[in-house]
Formats: C-alpha cells, structure tokens, sequence
C-alpha cells in the first residue's frame, strides 16, 4: 500500500516543517528579549557567580541563535522533502502555515505567557482559508483539464495555460523554407540546381 504511506509521509514532513518554523521563531525572539537576560542571570546564580554576568548571557544568546539558524536549516529540508512527495505543493503550504500558526500559539502562551487576541485568530483563519481555497481551485482547474485532453496544459510566456497548444513565435505557417547559400557553387554540372539552394 504505498499510497497511504506517501500520503501520510508527506502530511507529517508538513506539520513537522512547521512545527520547526515556529521554533525558529521562537529562538529567534529568545536571542533578543529580556526574558533570556532573566534567564542568564538565574543561571549565573546557580552556578555561584554574579547576576549581571556578561559571558553567561552572551553564551545563552548565542546558543539561541544556534538553534535558531538549526532548526531553520531543518525546517526547510522537511518542508522540501514534503513537496517531492506531495502531488500538490499548495497542500503542503496550507499544512505547513496551520501547524506553523497553531505551534507558534501554543509556545507563546507556554514560554513567553502570551495570550492572542481573537483578532490574532481570525487573522490566521483567513490566511488558511485563502491558502485552502486556492489550493480547491488549483485542483479543479487542473482535474478539467486532464479531464478535456488528456494532458497537462502548456504554458505561455505568461504562465496562462494555451489551449491552442505550443508554437514557435519564427513560424509564420511556411513548411518551403528554405536555406540558401550563395557561396555554394556546382561545380560538376551534374545537377540543375545552380543556385545552391539546400532544400
């Protein structure tokens, strides 16, 4: 049953790809805020060294930063491996942006004790409602096309499907053209072509 398993593989590398997009955000903010300084200086303290010092603080932020640029790096390798296996790279953004906006909630509460405003939600809402109805429209416009020809549709210049099909702009419908050399002479009179024409 390979399907299922490739169905679920790509669902979990999204949610995961987000997952880890929310904990980028959240190491990038903990590089920055006063909460980490907090943090340091409890950490000095239980180590028996002084509450403003310096090299525990920089350490703790560097080491944010690290795990900032981590999973960062992760982030976008599940989030690419997703696409390879999903049949649709809309899916996969829609899923990756709803776990993303869930986990990015749930971890502010948790670290940063931040309540979202319902504003904050509807605003997320939309954003995936979009995303899903685009993803509904990508499909149907797809599954009609196939239905129609067969195929996939080709692409014009400016990324519109061309029903007409695929046609080189230099072709003016002509099937005689023709290649003319004048440097070609016929010099064995063997033939009636003198004008060196290469048909």
């Amino acid at each position: 049953m390979p399907l299922p398993q490739t169905k679920s593989a790509w669902l979990m590398l999204a949610i995961s790809s987000g997952a880890c997009a929310a904990f980028n955000g959240v190491f990038a903010k903990l590089t920055t805020t006063t909460l980490t300084a907090s943090w340091s200086s409890s950490i000095a303290l239980a180590f028996g060294l002084a509450a403003s010092n310096k090299f525990v603080e920089y350490t703790i932020r560097g080491l944010f930063f690290g795990m900032n640029l981590l999973f960062n790096a992760i982030m976008w390798g599940l989030f690419t491996r997703a696409l390879t296996l999903a049949s649709s790279t809309v899916r996969v953004s829609i899923i990756n942006t709803s776990a993303n906006f869930i986990v990015t909630a749930v971890l502010s509460f948790i670290i940063f004790s931040e309540s979202l405003p319902g504003l904050w939600w509807l605003g997320a809402a939309m954003l995936v409602a979009g995303s899903v109805i685009i993803g509904m429209r990508e499909e149907t416009e797809k599954q009609s096309v196939v239905a129609t020809t067969g195929e996939a549709p080709l692409l014009d210049r400016d990324g519109a499907a061309n029903a007409e099909g695929f046609r080189d702009d230099d072709d003016d419908g002509r099937d005689d053209d023709r290649v003319e050399l004048s440097s070609v002479k016929n010099t064995e009179n063997d033939s009636s072509d003198e004008d060196g024409v290469l048909k």
